[in-house]
């Protein structure tokens, strides 16, 4: 039996777990209540400047009256002269042309103060009223992650205490059958030297008398002696099963001790972090420093000698950073925020064993656990990694519209020397309704979205973190040497084995045809996210070599595709944009010109395989046609660059991830724009370019060639053209789209331009005029006149 010591034991670290947990309850209340005390104060700091520049635009609007008032008083007195010949002689004098130029500098002055004191109630006074609002409605959304984290955090921590229970229960069965176990070897024991004496101690009787006596008791002594056998099989078979359950639950009370401890380490030292950083202070910093910049701008114009004490502001203005706010607050609650002692483990009534078993029977349990991690961290690496990105790229697009640079002032200081309104002075520019509601409605659905992505994020690293805790146990545990990387990099690039021939990887091909044919005005493609098991089973068909989007079906997810097609170039071992010449093409970014800009970036490409640059040319072509249809889908070139900047090019490593994505961004943005101006023409490069149509078009010079060029296709029917005009009336057509001409025989025009057709020259070609000039005119791009055909 369990001695009443050690059950006193087993209570107490039941009572330390218990007020080591309370302790890390109280922390993360004491957390919040921090939090909301930074948010109160917050708010009341943006109300005391909020009244105190109400308080001082009505002291500048009494100062620039009292200056006014002391102008018209001598400038009065100078109109009153009546000796309008004095009044000829003295404009001439200097002492008369310095008192006017005096006044005017007055007028000016009052002029000023009243511009500042507009500025102060129509501009600075409502970027903090819009600070205050943004604050408190991030705080608010700030407040549901944190909750959601710390509500996570004590999941964890109610598991380890269930499993540890658990523990505690089978170790404690596995003792008590152990003891019985004894108790029955002590009873065998005594039986089998009790029967030794009874022999000794028989003395020789009659045999007739004697016999019947020894043989009764013989046969009580083996009945004895079998029980206890039957006694001590039964026990041992129970110890040995205690014992199997006892080890398994020690095993998933260690697995369960590792993943706590490091989701604990996890949540104090990274989750708390990022919190403040990019929920709570989302924008803060950037506002604030926007608002207090145009004080600055206003002061600096008004009166320059007040340098002395406006670079003590500046100076302020400057030093706002999130991360040394923050720094400050950890330190200043340390107690709050720094992270609780690691959960050690709490042997059980002598059980020292505080590793892993990954002997027999629980070995292979254990590999094949471990092989099920690895798997499912793999997959979870990928997916979480596709989020992060995404929540950078929506982040950064935050930070851009914070951080825009509105602050300067300087031209309601401009006047002119006729007596404008002052208010007609004032920039606009920030503060126009049309131009704040526009703003603020995108800034809000950015930050919505920022927010889901922001959450799916921490919940996957967290899941993340727990697992690789476990997977790097067991693996110590078994004696892997290495850690299988299972990256869906790899994966991806062997999408498909195909024909070295083929220039454009069959995934590519058939999600942009699928795309060019039937969603180029689908709202939000590549930005909104598909079915994750559509993707999955697309991506799985491809890699078996089928094309599941071949023929005209239209029953597949669009935003499915997208994802395909993006999850492709992601998963590229190399990306298509290659690391080493990262720092040439970001060169090209800083570039004004973006003609030459595209110059540039042409000759930096141009060291590249030719394979890349033709499937470099065919998805951009592509994104290029995409991006015409930007008023039905929502997709400029700009979104376009932020949805394909990560998957095609990636920063590489000691660079500032953030800012760098920007530029990235700028370049596939310039490269979607300037397509036609940086890849090569079908001429310079012989290989498949993508049709508008949706198809694929190979270019060859070669005269056995299945295909053909549109100038080569036309060349039959040229003579024809000059040979009828007086037997065919031109037709009327209207351009649908721009178009610009790849060799001297096609034309170009802009959308809406005015065609005449002469005749076909093909199935996909017109021969007409524009501006004069005869050429070929493609058909998809133009919308006949149907009275005139008909």
């Amino acid at each position: 039996m369990t001695s009443p010591a050690k059950f006193k034991k087993d209570k107490e670290i039941i009572a330390e777990y218990d007020t080591q947990v309370k302790e890390i309850r109280a922390q993360l209340t004491e957390q919040m209540k921090c939090l909301d005390q930074q948010c109160e104060l917050r708010v009341q700091l943006l109300q005391d400047l909020q009244d105190f520049f109400r308080k001082k635009a009505e002291i500048e609007m009494d100062y620039s009256r009292n200056l006014e008032k002391l102008a018209e008083r001598f400038l009065a007195k100078t109109r009153s002269t009546k000796d309008q010949q004095f009044k000829k002689d003295q404009n001439v004098l200097s002492p008369v042309n310095c008192w006017n130029l005096l006044l005017n500098q007055v007028k000016r002055e009052s002029r000023d103060h009243t511009t500042l004191s507009d500025i102060y109630l129509n501009n600075i006074i409502p970027r903090f009223v819009q600070v205050s609002e943004d604050s408190g409605r991030l705080f608010k959304k700030s407040k549901e992650v944190g909750q959601q984290l710390q509500d996570d955090l004590m999941k964890v921590l109610n598991e380890l205490y269930s499993v540890m229970k658990t523990y505690h229960m089978y170790n404690a069965d596995s003792i008590s059958a152990q003891s019985k176990l004894k108790e029955a070897e002590k009873q065998e024991e005594k039986q089998f030297g009790k029967s030794v004496k009874q022999e000794d101690r028989q003395t020789p009787r009659s045999p007739d008398s004697s016999s019947n006596v020894r043989i009764e008791e013989k046969h009580v002594r083996r009945s004895s002696v079998k029980k206890i056998e039957k006694m001590k099989e039964k026990r041992q078979a129970k110890y040995t099963e205690n014992k199997l359950k006892a080890i398994k639950a020690r095993n998933e009370y260690l697995l369960a001790l590792e993943a706590t401890n490091a989701s604990v380490f996890k949540y104090y030292i990274h989750d708390l972090s990022d919190l403040i950083d990019q929920c709570c202070d989302l924008g803060y910093h950037a506002s604030l420093n926007r608002a207090l910049r145009t004080f600055l701008s206003a002061e600096l114009n008004l009166e320059q000698s007040k340098h002395e004490g406006l670079d003590a502001i500046e100076n302020a203005v400057e030093n706002l950073d999130a991360t040394s706010d923050k720094q400050r607050l950890m330190e200043m609650y340390n107690n709050v925020f720094c992270p609780p002692m690691k959960f050690e483990f709490q042997p059980h009534m002598g059980d020292m064993a505080s590793q892993l078993c990954a002997q027999q029977p629980v070995q292979s349990e254990l590999v094949q656990r471990c092989q099920q991690l690895q798997s499912r961290l793999s997959t979870l690496k990928i997916e979480n990694e596709e989020v992060k990105k995404t929540m950078e790229a929506t982040l950064q697009t935050i930070q851009d519209i914070v951080t825009v640079e509105d602050f300067d002032v300087s031209d309601c200081f401009q006047y002119s020397n006729s007596m404008e309104s002052v208010k007609s002075t004032v920039s606009e520019t920030f503060m126009s309704k049309p131009s704040i509601a526009k703003r603020r409605a995108n800034q809000q659905e950015t930050e919505q979205f920022y927010f889901t992505k922001m959450k799916e994020y921490l919940e996957g690293r967290n899941l993340i973190t727990k697992l690789q805790a476990k997977h790097d146990l067991l693996q110590k545990t078994l004696g892997e040497s290495q850690r299988t990387d299972c990256s869906l990099a790899r994966r991806s690039s062997t999408v498909r084995k195909q024909d070295s021939s083929q220039a454009i990887p069959l995934v590519v091909e058939s999600c942009i045809r699928f795309i060019s044919r039937h969603g180029l005005q689908h709202e939000g493609i590549f930005r909104v996210s598909g079915s994750q098991v559509e993707v999955n089973d697309i991506k799985n068909a491809f890699e078996r070599g089928e094309d599941p989007l071949a023929g005209d079906q239209n029953d597949h997810d669009m935003d499915s595709i997208a994802g395909v097609l993006k999850l492709y170039f992601r998963g590229l071992e190399h990306p298509l944009f290659p690391k080493d010449i990262f720092h040439d093409l970001m060169a090209c970014v800083t570039m004004d010109n973006l003609q030459e800009r595209a110059l540039h970036i042409r000759k930096v490409l141009l060291v590249l395989p030719k394979t890349t640059l033709i499937i470099m040319r065919y998805l951009f072509a592509f994104l290029n046609h995409l991006s015409q249809f930007s008023e039905e889908n929502m997709m400029d070139p700009y979104n376009l660059a932020i949805c394909f900047g990560p998957s095609l090019m990636s920063v590489p490593e000691g660079h500032d991830q953030v800012s760098c994505q920007a530029h990235v961004n700028e370049l596939i943005k310039t490269t979607i724009i300037q397509h036609e101006n940086i890849f090569p023409t079908p001429r310079e490069l012989e290989g498949p370019i993508y049709s508008r149509g949706g198809s694929t078009e190979d270019y060859c010079d070669s005269p056995h060639g299945e295909t053909t060029s549109a100038e080569d296709s036309t060349q039959d029917v040229t003579t024809e053209h000059h040979t009828s005009d007086d037997e065919c009336e031109p037709i009327e057509a209207i351009a649908k789209f721009d178009y610009v001409g790849r060799t001297a025989r096609e034309l170009s025009f802009k959308k809406g331009a005015s065609l005449l057709l002469y005749q076909r020259a093909s199935d996909d070609w017109w021969e007409g005029r524009h501006n004069g000039m005869d050429g070929l005119i493609p058909h998809q791009y133009i919308v006949v006149q149907d009275t005139l055909l008909s």
